[in-house]
């Protein structure tokens, strides 16, 4: 008797464990597929494309991505504080790039010294065709929103643009071009590296933001987006 009350609380413990250890794997899967920003799938990594440009963006590479923030900062300093002139100051510079390699070239040559190789840099005919062809597919999607917008089809449309608009202008008269560059430079390569890192904490939080601002914005859809009229005109019954 004691021997079978032994085994019924080991099958007992043994139940309890397995059900605690699936709550538990559960849990984390129920969490993996909750809220993501931007509607992502896949690693931030994978989301940002991948290769190299995703690797300085997400610091993989700290040399060159702390490289980019020094090569900003000090064109900032050049353009916005200093007051000069953005064409003469290209111009100067890569004047100076021309005649130091003209004399390097010609000195390792006085010397009998073989320089090292230039890559050739070339573009490809399917480079180009492939962004010509994205190029023009966005390019026609704004002309499609202009001819819309000016022909007063969707009115919806024509407050989002000039909302938008607006906005822009209201930027602009505090911060010059310069400046906002060099804002959207430091922006787009410290917000990936810390979101990657904060990935978890960030989605819960965004989540939460999401679903506040979606149960406010169906309330305003609901009582002024929905009556606003997608065109201004009647279409008369023949």
């Amino acid at each position: 008797m004691d021997n079978s009350a032994d085994s019924c609380d080991i099958v007992d413990r043994d139940g309890d464990a397995a059900a605690t250890s699936s709550s538990s794997t559960s849990a984390p899967a129920a969490g993996a597929g909750g809220f993501k920003l931007l509607n992502r799938h896949g690693t931030v990594h994978q989301f940002m494309g991948g290769g190299r440009t995703a690797d300085v963006l997400l610091w993989k590479r700290r040399r060159v991505s702390f490289g980019v923030i020094v090569v900003a900062t000090v064109a900032w300093l050049i353009f916005e504080r200093s007051g000069l002139p953005f064409l003469s100051v290209c111009s100067d510079v890569l004047l100076l790039l021309i005649v130091l390699m003209f004399f390097r070239a010609n000195f390792a040559a006085f010397r009998n010294k073989q320089l090292e190789s230039l890559p050739e840099l070339e573009v490809s005919e399917e480079m180009v065709n492939n962004a010509a062809a994205s190029f023009r597919v966005k390019i026609n999607y704004l002309l499609l929103m202009a001819h819309d917008i000016t022909v007063g089809k969707d009115f919806r449309l024509f407050f989002q643009v000039v909302a938008y608009l607006w906005l822009l202008s209201a930027i602009g008269s505090y911060f010059s071009f310069f400046t906002l560059a060099y804002i959207g430079t430091l922006l787009s390569i410290t917000v990936p590296a810390l979101y990657s890192r904060f990935e978890v904490r960030v989605d819960r939080y965004c989540g939460m933001i999401h679903k506040s601002i979606s149960q406010h914005y169906k309330v305003v859809d609901e009582n002024v987006i929905s009556r606003i009229p997608r065109t201004l005109s009647k279409d008369k019954v023949s």
